[in-house]
């Protein structure tokens, strides 16, 4: 590599091949914040066949190797970002916003639910509500998208571009098919999606269904799954591979059983209050000669949105022994992403499998939604588990990771990078503040709530202070939809997905808020990065973060969450003390759980199961030392621990108590 650069040097620049650069790598290193303007681009003179060559401008040999190294490392660092290992859930991918002008009222916003990801090919393929075509990827960190319409024109008057989509694979082909309650919506196929080359399959899919899924088994044969009540349950049904048309009549697969189960009761509280609870999103996955039937409950708009999970002996469930798992599959009640529901199961190239399921907003509309994707499996006795926990900090992604996966020690998976979240309500500083939506929104780590700047004018900046020199690993800018409005001639732009839209900014890290180096530089950036998620090639060490705003794609330059990752440098936070789980007999599905507050924590993870050896979920508690449960099997015996959280790692966890 050094003697490539001492080539490039001699032939570019014409010095000696025994020069060395006498540039400082301080020197070097400010260079990369100043303008290329800043320089004289120059061609040396020389005579033919000179080796020799006078320099006619300003810049010396000094600049002009600056100017060299600056534009290779410039490259060079591209090249490393093109290997980043890791991601940060919500995913970063341009999603579309609502095409429905009802549920833009209260403003414009973005938002997709209910994703389905499928390996094709060896890519990765993700569908979901309403985005006006799909998206591509080969590593399931960068995804291209490819604009598609499904409807025909015989479904006019339709807002919903396929939703809740059926994805299949039936032989070597992709199939298609969006949710109606109609006979008239079209299943597509395609052997080449990657190439947008459609065609239809049934022009007019006879029975149609809402929320509906497809499962081919192992011996060929193919079924669908579909349904969305708070009234009926989920069916299933056998269609014919040639024909589909349906082989015999839809039968049930599950109701809800809220009575007994706490986490499917409707309503934020599970109180049932407002609603009976929604079933929906049926999904498929066969393990060891067995059937996991997943379903989404009890309301997309809620923090415990979650996928269930029921076992069978056949895909359909015509009066076969079932065995509903107590707890969720996945269900993510805390923490800066919430929600876990309405998904699908797939396998990645390493055959490791993966949960792709919706996250809640609901901020401008209930259905204000994005996409969240964690680990998941089986363990040695075939119990079906997603983890969650830390499930919105940096993951790797699966090729970083060896083949074969497992739920991990002490509830961390072994996709999870360590890195902790530096910056949970610390100070922080901005250009200006819009109304009530202040600075401290941006690091409250609830993605409801959200800064804004009074414009989305190039210089408006936020600034956040870690409290001390930190070690910082990835950073993660998501941004909030505020006054994304246009003119009543314009007004459609921003309903449906809009294509053309990037985001540009500068980060900038300081050990004394003082003096300030370019950590990131995205103002030459064109893409739509609505949830940025940066991995830094190396390690910085800093106490500030500032993001500067170059461009929005519209409305004000406003931050739900500036979430700063990697380690504070400090000691990990005492174990928990006092931890109790006090069991109601009125209501054997809820409990009030209460700790000793540890001094040097701003978080806890309480961990919880029937089975002491398999704790499977965790619920993350931010600035509280008390937690109302509501979500526990009523007929079964539990068991919890608790450890707490700063930014430097976990504690201990507490010892394993049963709770009757």
């Amino acid at each position: 590599m050094i003697y490539m650069i001492k080539k490039i040097i001699k032939k570019i620049f014409c010095l000696p091949a025994i020069v060395q650069p006498s540039v400082s790598l301080a020197t070097l290193r400010s260079s990369f914040s100043t303008p290329l303007s800043n320089y004289v681009a120059v061609y040396p003179e020389r005579s033919e066949g000179s080796h020799s060559c006078t320099f006619r401008s300003p810049i010396n040999k000094s600049r002009s190797l600056i100017l060299f190294f600056t534009f290779y490392f410039s490259l060079f660092t591209l090249d490393i970002s093109a290997q980043q290992k890791t991601y940060c859930n919500p995913i970063n991918i341009d999603y579309g916003y609502t095409p429905i002008p009802n549920f833009s009222e209260w403003g414009r916003h973005r938002a997709t639910a209910d994703p389905v990801i499928v390996l094709y090919k060896n890519d990765y393929y993700l569908f979901s509500t309403n985005q006006w075509g799909y998206w591509w990827s080969s590593d399931m960190l960068n995804w291209n998208f490819v604009s598609k319409k499904f409807l025909r024109p015989w479904n006019a008057g339709v807002y919903d571009e396929l939703c809740a989509p059926a994805i299949g694979i039936v032989g070597d082909t992709m199939i298609v098919f969006g949710s109606t309650y109609t006979s008239k919506f079209t299943i597509w196929m395609s052997t080449n999606p990657k190439a947008n080359e459609w065609k239809p399959l049934v022009d007019s899919f006879e029975i149609g269904g809402w929320d509906p899924a497809f499962f081919t088994d192992d011996d060929g044969r193919l079924y669908m799954y579909n349904g969305s009540s708070n009234t009926y349950p989920v069916y299933g049904v056998e269609l014919n591979r040639k024909t589909f048309q349906p082989i015999g009549t839809r039968m049930p697969m599950y109701l809800l059983q809220q009575w007994r189960y706490g986490w499917q009761r409707f309503g934020e509280h599970m109180d049932n209050t407002f609603l009976d609870p929604f079933m929906e999103g049926s999904w498929m996955t066969k393990h060891n000669g067995k059937y996991y039937f997943q379903y989404g409950a009890p309301g997309t708009e809620f923090s415990g949105y979650a996928d269930g999970v029921v076992v069978g002996g056949k895909p359909l469930f015509d009066g076969i022994e079932t065995f509903p798992q107590s707890d969720p599959l996945s269900i993510k009640l805390g923490g800066f992403v919430r929600g876990a529901g309405h998904g699908a199961t797939f396998q990645d190239k390493y055959k490791n499998y993966w949960h792709v399921s919706t996250t809640v907003i609901s901020v401008k509309n209930t259905f204000e939604r994005r996409i969240g994707i964690w680990p998941t499996g089986f363990d040695k006795d075939d119990v079906m588990w997603c983890n969650t926990t830390f499930g919105d900090y940096p993951h790797y992604l699966p090729d970083a990771i060896p083949a074969g996966s497992d739920y991990g020690n002490d509830g961390k998976s072994k996709y999870f990078t360590g890195w902790m979240l530096l910056n949970y309500n610390k100070p922080v500083q901005v250009s200006s503040t819009l109304g009530g939506y202040h600075a401290n929104n941006a690091v409250d780590e609830l993605i409801k709530t959200y800064w804004s700047a009074t414009t989305g004018d190039k210089g408006e900046w936020i600034q956040t202070d870690l409290g001390n020199v930190s070690t910082i690993n990835a950073i993660q800018i998501n941004y909030a939809d505020q006054d994304v409005s246009f003119p009543k001639e314009m007004d459609t732009i921003f309903l449906g997905k809009t294509l053309g839209l990037y985001h540009q900014y500068k980060l900038y890290y300081s050990v004394d808020g003082k003096k300030w180096n370019v950590l990131v530089d995205k103002s030459n950036n064109k893409k739509d990065v609505p949830h940025d998620y940066i991995e830094l090639s190396q390690s910085v060490q800093a106490r500030f973060i500032k993001l500067e705003n170059i461009h929005m794609p519209a409305g004000k330059f406003a931050i739900s969450g500036l979430r700063v990752f990697g380690n504070g440098n400090g000691s990990k936070p005492d174990a928990v003390q006092g931890f109790i789980v006090l069991r109601t007999e009125k209501d054997k599905r809820s409990a009030f759980i209460k700790w000793k507050p540890v001094d040097n924590a701003f978080a806890y993870n309480i961990y919880y199961g029937t089975d002491p050896g398999k704790l499977y979920t965790s619920i993350m508690i931010h600035a509280n030392n008390e937690y109302w449960m509501k979500a526990m099997d009523s007929q079964k015996t539990y068991y919890y621990c608790i450890e707490a959280i700063n930014e430097n790692g976990v504690s201990e966890r507490s010892k394993i108590i049963e709770v009757k």
